[in-house]
């Protein structure tokens, strides 16, 4: 849906796709320029610097000082949008061989389900027929689209949205499980096999009657019979249910449930509702966020093989931290308190930040993160200690369990999105094996010379004593450098969600720019419940006021140019984008990806799951108006490039990289960029 206003000088393109996801979110497909007025440029030069591909010319020994911005780097927009596939999942089966679900940009996004090797000899092969896409829109944003057990596999499909039972080794076509509706209304999500009823228990959302208050519920699917049936109905009645989770015997389910206007991660609850003979939950129990005087955010339960159930809350100390059950008198005793975030917030289905050591019976791994770095860690749950484990990764994600090792999601500064297999000793204190058995993107490692490594950096925000922070990255490249009197253009990046995080992991999309002379910046705007509670009522003043604060930290610091400050954003990046440019006069240009421009639209366009987090996060009409830059594009003084789309299409990936940093360059940039772009027409510039 377009606005326009000050005929010839505003165009504004509101997102109808969802804008508040995290960062892997849709990106883009169309463009739309909004350029008011632009500072003057001191330098128009038309000369090309001649690209200078590090893998087929060794560096001089001194090297060539040219213009940020204007250097040649082998990270090209086709190497960046084909490099990255994205990773939905692992998996393990009853012969301990490793499953994953990956996206492929260059197959339009499509996701497969992917068997790997026994071995390094052993090629991996696609499961996932190719008339299928492995994906899920179950509370808009997916996630837990796939469950193996035994030789079967059941995901969601995308197009129909329809469950699929799949035979992994033989070439019988997946069968459907669910009823076919009326088009894709009815989706699921979160899994797990129920083997002593041979059932299928997950989370089912329901858009039938209304798309945007749809119906979730917990339900339970048939797997044996040639009939597809209804769904059961197991537990319901609430408005979010997430992380179905059955005991080893079948007699006791535990999931998370909430309700408006709480997200996940503001208010939840954990509960346990125990199975009669029929399959029936005939009683309930809830095990945690129940008492109005506890403030919790339960999430991710698991049980034990000796039936005792664990899950992470933030109860008192604010931070996601590991519990347990004590069923005798229904009471959470911690296993381990850190002032550490040992889960992420419930975006996604079928997070997965600890497994239970089956080899150790009182160990469990766990992954867990303090002020933007990741770290692997094995708790002794009777002796309530953990050991850290040594690994190359800075960044970790989902571990799941294998035959005497562990499946760890993860990345770092110099390693992309990656699956390692990683052995631990008999006494799981000590990593004697670690090896990456898939790669988001294989080739990086042919542009290592290029790389900006991220330095984690705390600034002063605009409340006195407290910090944010960020990564930092500097201009890397092998060949050129910039001259001693000129400071680098810096692009600053706010993250989506709001309440996602920016990672310090090798990113092409990052490298691209920097490769190219510019200063990169990722913000964070801090850890823990309290900062996540510092953008209620304040989105688009706090996040805004970060960004700026971080903008001329770094000028003053002098690692980057204050006449040449850019703000980039995605999803709910590109609202702070836009009301960054609108509300503050810190930076000279802007590219908003499927960002927001008027937040009273986003309130009643948006699904479900995200329908009230607006009123959290900003506050009552007042603030609405307030606060939507679409009201005040008069303020709007510098250019600003849109982008909008639905697909993570490659081609849609290099459009957008191209664009943006060609944009940049002619209206505020003063150099010519060495890559050959035929740039889009601005009709009061060009």
């Amino acid at each position: 849906m377009a606005f326009s206003a000050i005929a010839g000088a505003v165009t504004i393109t509101a997102s109808r796709c969802p804008i508040l996801s995290p960062p892997s979110s849709n990106l883009t497909a169309t463009l739309t320029l909004l350029f008011r007025r632009h500072r003057p440029l001191r330098s128009r030069s038309r000369r090309l610097i001649t690209t200078m591909a590090a893998s087929s010319k060794p560096p001089p020994e001194q090297k060539i000082i040219a213009p940020y911005g204007s250097w040649s780097s082998s990270i090209t927009s086709d190497v960046v949008s084909g490099a990255a596939k994205g990773l939905g999942g692992t998996a393990v089966d009853s012969h301990g061989r490793l499953f994953w679900l990956e996206s492929r940009p260059t197959e339009a996004g499509r996701s497969v389900i992917v068997r790997g090797g026994t071995d390094a000899k052993e090629e991996a092969i696609d499961v996932t027929p190719v008339e299928f896409s492995v994906r899920t829109v179950a509370q808009e944003y997916g996630g837990g689209a796939f469950s193996i057990y035994g030789d079967s596999v059941v995901f969601s499909n995308y197009k129909d949205q329809r469950l699929y039972k799949q035979s992994i080794d033989s070439k019988d076509p997946p069968v459907p499980l669910t009823p076919e509706y009326d088009g894709p209304v009815v989706s699921y999500a979160d899994g797990v096999y129920d083997t002593s009823l041979n059932r299928y228990i997950t989370v089912r959302e329901d858009r039938r009657e209304s798309s945007l208050n749809s119906i979730t519920s917990i339900v339970s699917i048939e797997l044996s019979g040639n009939i597809i049936q209804e769904p059961k109905v197991l537990v319901s009645g609430n408005d979010f249910y997430a992380f179905p989770r059955l005991d080893p015997k079948g007699k006791r389910l535990a999931w998370i449930e909430w309700s408006h206007p709480n997200m996940p991660w503001d208010r939840s609850e954990l509960w346990v509702g125990y199975i009669s003979d029929t399959g029936d939950v005939y009683k309930r129990v809830c095990v945690a966020g129940a008492d109005p005087t506890i403030v919790e955010s339960p999430t991710e339960p698991k049980w034990s093989d000796e039936g005792e159930l664990f899950f992470v809350t933030d109860r008192k100390s604010g931070f996601w931290n590991l519990h347990k059950w004590v069923e005798s008198d229904n009471t959470v005793a911690s296993v381990y308190s850190l002032e550490a975030e040992f889960a992420r917030p419930l975006w996604v289905f079928g997070m997965n930040s600890y497994e239970l050591i089956k080899e150790q019976k009182n160990l469990i791994a766990c992954s867990y993160r303090q002020k933007g770095r990741s770290y692997l860690g094995v708790l002794d749950k009777e002796k309530s200690t953990l050991s850290v484990l040594q690994s190359p990764f800075t960044d970790l994600m989902n571990i799941t369990s294998g035959v005497h090792c562990l499946y760890v999601e993860g990345a770092s500064g110099v390693d992309p999105l990656s699956i390692a297999k990683v052995t631990l000793d008999d006494w799981a204190t000590s990593v004697v094996d670690f090896q990456i058995v898939w790669s988001s993107s294989p080739t990086s490692s042919e542009y290592k010379s290029y790389f900006s490594s991220p330095e984690f950096i705390e600034f002063p925000t605009e409340v006195p004593g407290e910090k944010a922070y960020a990564y930092y990255y500097p201009p890397t490249n092998p060949i050129y450098q910039g001259s001693q009197d000129e400071k680098p253009p810096l692009l600053l990046k706010s993250h989506g969600g709001p309440t996602a995080e920016a990672r310090g992991i090798l990113n092409l999309n990052v490298q691209f720019w920097t490769s190219r002379g510019w200063a990169f910046v990722d913000v964070n705007y801090g850890y823990g419940r309290a900062f996540r509670e510092r953008l209620l009522k304040r989105w688009g003043i706090v996040d805004v006021d970060d960004c700026c604060s971080c903008a001329q930290f770094l000028v003053d610091s002098g690692k980057a140019d204050g006449e040449r400050l850019c703000i980039t954003g995605g999803s709910a990046g590109g609202y702070t984008t836009l009301a960054a440019l609108a509300f503050k006069k810190t930076f000279k240009a802007g590219a908003s990806l499927y960002g927001v421009a008027d937040l009273k639209l986003l309130k009643e366009e948006t699904h479900k799951f995200e329908s009230r987090y607006m009123d959290n996060l900003v506050g009552g009409e007042k603030e609405f108006f307030e606060r939507s830059p679409i009201n005040f594009v008069d303020q709007f003084s510098c250019p600003i490039i849109l982008f909008q789309g639905l697909e993570d299409k490659a081609e849609n990936i290099k459009f957008t990289l191209e664009q943006q940093m060609v944009f940049f360059a002619r209206l505020v940039g003063r150099f010519k960029v060495a890559d050959d772009i035929v740039p889009i027409k601005v009709d009061n510039f060009d």
